[in-house]
């Protein structure tokens, strides 16, 4: 009899947990986002019975689970731990066969991976541990501004320049935004300040790997279409982005986890 593989993989975020499950062929059978909150270890457990009940299964019908993400000792599971690295690669190929460049901007992280033909990750690079660079920024940006954060993207494209704003430092920023707002600059010029002024700092980032197309963007803010905008004009090459970017985590966690499991099956 032919064994049934379910693999989970999991991305324990600071904002938030993204949980997939595959099956034996790398279908998607169910995708769960929760809110890490105070208590990952619980938001963990929500999440995984939640995509267990979209795909109709038992837990025990999961042959294993494979984590990453910033807060791996948190899990509850007896799970294999990947580096994010590992995962972005995983993912970021597996989206898109020539990706050479893969970056990810998240809530309070950014990084990026370089891969070579083979699709081997061969150097990566990650920004300090400063939310200038994710989208944490954006979030106090916007309420700084007095917009909601999902019309931030919008606002950004309407602006025909944009103001300057300090991105080393939240705030920093924070502090040019109302120093710019005193001044009655316009919104959508200092949203689209925003957006520059962290793609700058990403840009320079990515820069110190070197950047090859074919790009990729993945993470939350992979859906935020005035940083999207930003970045390909610092970059200065077109960003391909994949359905469901902010899950690239938990899928390269789920890939890597059936990838050693059809390798133990095959070796049976």
């Amino acid at each position: 009899m032919t064994e049934t593989i379910n693999v989970v993989g999991f991305d324990i975020g600071t904002q938030s947990t993204k949980v997939i499950i595959l099956n034996g062929n790398g279908d998607v059978l169910a995708r769960a986002q929760v809110f890490s909150g105070f208590d990952p270890a619980q938001a963990l457990k929500d999440a995984v019975q939640q995509a267990l009940k979209t795909a109709n299964l038992p837990q025990t019908s999961i042959t294993s689970f494979t984590a990453t993400g910033s807060t791996l000792e948190e899990s509850p599971y007896a799970a294999t731990n990947v580096s994010m690295m590992s995962a972005l690669t995983k993912a970021g190929t597996h989206f898109f066969s020539n990706a050479k460049t893969i970056i990810e901007v998240g809530a309070e992280e950014a990084r990026a991976v370089k891969c070579d033909d083979r699709g081997v990750m061969v150097d990566f690079v990650v920004n300090e541990r400063c939310a200038a660079g994710a989208g944490a920024f954006i979030e106090a940006m916007a309420r700084a501004l007095e917009v909601k954060m999902e019309d931030m993207g919008s606002l950004s494209l309407t602006a025909e320049r944009a103001s300057s704003i300090n991105a080393t430092c939240v705030i920093f920023g924070e502090s040019d935004v109302v120093s710019l707002i005193h001044k009655q600059e316009p919104k959508s010029e200092i949203a689209r300040a925003v957006y520059d002024a962290m793609a700058d700092r990403v840009s320079a980032m990515v820069h110190r790997i070197g950047v090859n197309p074919e790009v990729v963007l993945v993470g939350g803010v992979a859906k935020d279409i005035g940083f999207i905008t930003s970045l390909k004009r610092k970059l200065g090459v077109n960003v391909v982005i994949p359905e469901f970017s902010e899950y690239a985590g938990a899928l390269g966690a789920a890939l890597i986890g059936l990838t050693k499991n059809n390798k133990a099956v095959n070796k049976n």
